[in-house]
């Protein structure tokens, strides 16, 4: 489908500003303030009730905001709902597809909402059908897919056509390997033919992958931001020493410890001093070096950059919720 509205060519395709929600006495969003470029990929990352599926409902005019400014494809959301549902593409995290109907029929339907003519809307959904391996079933009856299987058939009916704006709530939960591998190409199919995608994700190897500009959210507000590694950066480079003799671990935490001016970490079991610096000009041969000069015997010693895992830990001040294999 092509967009109806005022395409926004390398400008912000999404914008909130200041948004607020609640629930009752809840808070869902306070003061969201978000940004997504035209063409990008922006993963929103957040623990369980960080406010990341309001969000979500927000931004796709499921559910009204309180107070704040959304505007998604150039249409305000409250103003112009419908100009916005005619340029967007919505994949949330609970099953949409008619149990009662085949997988073919499900995708022909959905083709059909999307004005596609009856030849096109067969063709575009054995296209689908058979890029994400559900061909074998497309005449089953959903009822009798499984949890995986559907998943996989309501992400493909969001994406039947090429939206100018897609909506991706936790896309990839409950998918296996090869079909999470799968989602993840035909995502970037669709960005680099124009498509801005917005994904929820608690596979932050997900995010790290697919995003061009990842935003931390939590307790309803966003509290970082920036493109993958910049954010990987923000909280230094680990350092590790692995030390020939137990007797070596304090003079090699003392050594890194002068270096970076941060108190490693002893782990006596693998006698492994670790320490996390952002001081410039830190380099493995300087630490190779300054270890030497002490006397202190290493087995290994290693730079790590951080990942996101660890990102979003020290943000969040919590462990990410465990994923749904």
């Amino acid at each position: 489908m092509s967009a109806v509205g005022p395409a926004p060519d390398g400008g912000a395709a999404v914008e909130v500003s200041d948004l607020h929600k609640h629930y009752g006495r809840t808070h869902a969003l306070r003061g969201l303030d978000l940004t997504v470029q035209a063409g990008t990929v922006c993963a929103v990352l957040g623990p369980n009730g960080a406010g990341k599926t309001t969000a979500v409902r927000v931004l796709s005019t499921l559910t009204a905001p309180d107070t704040g400014r959304v505007r998604v494809a150039g249409f305000d959301v409250v103003d112009q709902p419908e100009q916005v549902r005619r340029n967007i593409g919505l994949a949330g995290q609970h099953a949409a597809v008619d149990e009662g109907l085949t997988g073919r029929e499900n995708l022909w339907m959905f083709a059909r909402l999307h004005h596609l003519g009856d030849r096109a809307a067969r063709r575009r959904a054995d296209e689908l059908l058979a890029r994400f391996d559900l061909l074998a079933a497309a005449d089953k009856l959903v009822g009798t897919y499984s949890g995986g299987m559907r998943r996989r058939l309501d992400l493909l009916a969001s994406l039947i056509v090429a939206p100018p704006v897609l909506f991706l709530d936790e896309p990839t939960v409950g998918l296996d390997p090869r079909s999470r591998q799968q989602m993840w190409g035909h995502v970037v199919d669709l960005v680099s033919a124009g498509t801005t995608v917005l994904l929820t994700t608690q596979y932050l190897e997900e995010a790290d992958h697919l995003a061009d500009h990842v935003v931390v959210v939590d307790h309803g507000r966003a509290i970082a931001s920036g493109t993958p590694d910049a954010l990987k950066a923000s909280i230094g480079t680990r350092v590790e020493v692995v030390v020939s003799r137990r007797d070596a671990l304090a003079g090699a935490a003392a050594v890194l410890a002068a270096l970076t001016g941060a108190e490693p970490v002893i782990d006596s079991d693998e006698r492994t001093v670790r320490v996390t610096t952002s001081a410039d000009g830190f380099t493995l041969p300087l630490v190779v070096r300054e270890l030497d000069a002490a006397g202190v015997v290493i087995e290994d010693v290693a730079l790590r950059r951080p990942t996101l895992d660890e990102v979003f830990l020290r943000l969040t001040d919590r462990e990410p919720a465990p994923a749904v294999a």
